[in-house]
């Protein structure tokens, strides 16, 4: 072991007490942590040197491992140090975001898909998976052009956030670490060399504010949004109830005739509300959505034709809306 990284790794094990004070995911074990982060230094003689530099930066790093709850371990994929503007910082990876959602019981499963020109993708309506054809192993399968993020709920109910590439490349255009790209495209940064990852990072960033909200998930957004140069720094605002949104929505949910027309009226109404990111409408809307679900349903139970006694029974298909 070199001097230089003898006198980090001295003070990443310094930091113990720390470290288990803000502990947050019982499975975590430090020492497997430490030795983590070390083979991180020990790896890359730049993020070494960015180390010594700013040697309480690593031992901030290490402790924010502990309060948020995801591991170094790189056969995981949750949770990298990199380099950034002279100093080491942790980074959240898309996998460890979805990770975190699952494990504090946000969500019960999910995942993040690009979407390419040639694939296939449409929303299903309120509570219902997207429908996602492609060709994996087609040679080509086109540009990126959009990605999305699915989950599904602890009651059992799926949520899917869709985004084009150019919301994404909105926020991207926002980024710090961007702007400085393009200032110097020596000064290379995630978006550069890992465009796909940060497409979905962005995805569940943004389709996170309506999940069920945990501390540690919120912890982990919050710091991303504030320590990192990704282009999603938050302002105070007073958010905004549209209540004729609110309304115009819902009045057009309760007068769908039938689960197709109810379908195409959830796909019109959030890509509205979304517009406007108003959480309250949405809440609103997706109730006014699922009862009158119910009422379709049980009113095509009502009206099928009861089968004589002697009569072989007929099942009926269950329409979903």
């Amino acid at each position: 072991m070199s001097n230089d990284l003898a006198v980090v790794s001295q003070d990443i094990y310094a930091c113990r007490d720390a470290f288990l004070a803000v502990q947050a995911e019982p499975s975590l074990n430090f020492d497997r942590e430490a030795n983590f982060a070390i083979q991180i230094l020990e790896g890359n003689s730049y993020t070494l040197k960015v180390a010594l530099q700013n040697r309480q930066a690593v031992i901030d790093a290490v402790t924010n491992i502990a309060s948020i709850g995801l591991s170094l371990n790189p056969a995981k994929k949750q949770a990298y140090f990199v380099p950034r503007k002279g100093k080491i910082c942790l980074d959240i990876s898309y996998m460890g975001l979805m990770d975190l959602a699952m494990s504090t019981g946000s969500v019960r499963w999910g995942q993040a898909k690009l979407v390419y020109e040639s694939d296939t993708f449409e929303l299903n309506g309120v509570d219902q998976p997207p429908t996602h054809k492609t060709k994996p192993f087609a040679p080509d399968r086109g540009m990126v052009i959009g990605v999305y993020v699915v989950i599904k709920t602890s009651d059992g109910d799926y949520l899917t956030h869709p985004m084009s590439m150019a919301e994404v490349m909105a926020i991207r255009d926002r980024s710090e670490a961007w702007k400085a790209y393009v200032k110097d495209n020596s000064k290379l940064c995630p978006w550069v060399t890992d465009p796909g990852e940060m497409t979905k990072k962005t995805c569940v960033k943004q389709a996170y504010k309506y999940w069920p909200k945990t501390d540690r998930l919120e912890n982990a957004i919050h710091y991303l949004n504030t320590e990192t140069d990704e282009g999603l720094k938050q302002t105070q605002v007073t958010p905004q109830v549209d209540h004729g949104l609110t309304q115009h929505w819902v009045a057009q949910a309760n007068v769908a005739a039938t689960p197709e027309a109810l379908t195409e009226v959830w796909k019109a109404g959030v890509a509205a509300i979304n517009e406007v990111k108003d959480m309250a409408s949405y809440d609103a809307f997706k109730a006014a959505v699922v009862a009158r679900g119910t009422e379709l349903k049980a009113a095509s139970v009502d009206a099928e034709p009861q089968p004589a006694a002697d009569e072989e029974e007929i099942e009926f298909a269950e329409v979903n809306p």
